[in-house]
């Protein structure tokens, strides 16, 4: 059972193509200049059960992606994570954002690790307001970076997307 802010049926802000985001409620990195505040505060979402939230996502034809949000996904790392499965084993590209790095990630518990396995992108760092850019694509600072999951995790180091559909190349 996740705690949700929200879901958005079609975002294109969230990473490439037409994609299914899902806000998690709670979040304690509280970064000034957050473009999601009301989703700090924890226990004060919408339960649902993962197997709603896929049930949410099939009902898109376009959508081929789901994005992790919040709020902190990690902070609620065993039903992202069980989401993540379930998005996986039905086609879908899973990528999340977290206010930690990989690095904090890779070091955290065992619910964020098996997070991490379970997603294809994680576009990490916190918000910073002196890095903003409306420049770069699917990230809201400079200090944040796209990662290819499968890859840093084989290497046991952060290795940064090189697709250009992450990039905003096309």
């Amino acid at each position: 059972m996740l705690d949700l802010a929200g879901i958005v049926n079609d975002s294109i802000v969230d990473g490439p193509g037409i994609r299914v985001t899902v806000f998690g409620q709670g979040c304690p990195h509280r970064c000034t200049g957050c473009h999601n505040p009301e989703t700090w505060d924890f226990g004060c979402g919408t339960p649902m059960e993962e197997e709603a939230i896929l049930r949410i996502v099939r009902t898109n034809p376009l959508c081929r992606g789901v994005t992790f949000s919040g709020g902190e996904p990690f902070a609620q790392a065993e039903g992202f994570a069980r989401l993540a499965q379930l998005l996986k084993e039905n086609g879908y590209e899973v990528a999340s954002y977290s206010g930690y790095t990989f690095e904090q990630l890779l070091a955290g518990t065992e619910a964020q690790r098996h997070l991490l396995e379970t997603i294809d992108v994680l576009i990490d760092g916190p918000f910073v307001l002196a890095e903003k850019s409306l420049e770069i694509a699917f990230r809201g600072s400079r200090n944040q970076r796209i990662l290819d999951v499968p890859a840093s995790l084989s290497l046991g180091k952060a290795v940064c997307v090189k697709s250009g559909r992450w990039l905003g190349e096309y």
